[in-house]
């Protein structure tokens, strides 16, 4: 199965394609073809990949919250509190 990020990123990559491939035969210079690729598919991502790009969002944070839930246990146990209910040790 394939991550949201990749989806996303993938779905991207493959707007910039077909926009690249349909202006083809457009007689224009490529390097204005493919800024005009850029351009479209920047705008159509946001129509077309709408919930792709929310579901990579729901990942990213999922990720934070728990690196950050990581960090606050690291620290407390740093600082010499018990982990499991939060006091400080009894010496």
């Amino acid at each position: 199965m394939m991550t949201p990020a990749l989806k996303y990123t993938l779905g991207r990559v493959g707007l910039f394609v077909l926009c690249a491939v349909a202006l083809l035969p457009v007689p224009l210079n490529i390097w204005v073809k493919l800024m005009i690729a850029v351009v479209a598919s920047f705008a159509l991502q946001h129509v077309l990949l709408r919930k792709w790009r929310q579901e990579m969002i729901g990942q990213v944070d999922a990720a934070m919250a728990r690196r950050r839930q990581e960090k606050d246990k690291l620290r407390s146990a740093l600082a010499g509190e018990d982990v499991e209910n939060g006091d400080q040790p009894t010496r």
